[in-house]
């Protein structure tokens, strides 16, 4: 069964496609078993390559909340951050973090994002709040981006 949460984060994906904003890259924040932020990878949509789908999230999550500081929040994304991602993570205090695809399976639907991995060096095996979840269901979704029309990679 897939997670209620994985969910809303395939859904905030799904909108992004729909709109032509970016990849197939959502994620939602929660506090207390409530959604607290969302978003979707906008980086085409608003042209600005900073702005993934776990960013939106913290700073929508921020804006709720009152607060730069996530401490007792979880995210949920459909894909394994980049390094970028990672590190906003850490920088909001974000307690654990879900996520589907792989960053191998990014680069299979033309994304860069292990490369960017290897070239920084970092052992994303070392890193203990990072846990795999519902990747069949997110795979689906990296498929079906992958036959829209006019989709962009960057």
């Amino acid at each position: 069964m897939l997670n209620e949460f994985m969910n809303a984060a395939i859904a905030q994906a799904e909108k992004g496609i729909v709109h032509g904003h970016g990849g197939p890259f959502g994620a939602v924040v929660i506090k207390d078993g409530k959604i607290v932020g969302r978003g979707h990878n906008m980086v085409i949509g608003k042209k600005n390559p900073t702005l993934h789908g776990e960013i939106m999230a913290i700073a929508d999550a921020c804006r709720h909340l009152g607060t730069h500081d996530l401490s007792g929040c979880d995210m949920y994304t459909t894909s394994e951050p980049c390094p970028m991602c990672l590190c906003a993570t850490m920088w909001a205090n974000i307690r654990n973090t879900y996520y589907g695809c792989t960053l191998a399976d990014n680069d299979r639907i033309g994304f860069r994002d292990e490369r960017f991995r290897s070239v920084l060096n970092i052992n994303y095996e070392k890193i203990k709040n990072l846990h795999e979840l519902d990747r069949d269901a997110c795979l689906a979704l990296f498929d079906r981006y992958n036959h829209t029309k006019g989709k962009k990679t960057y």
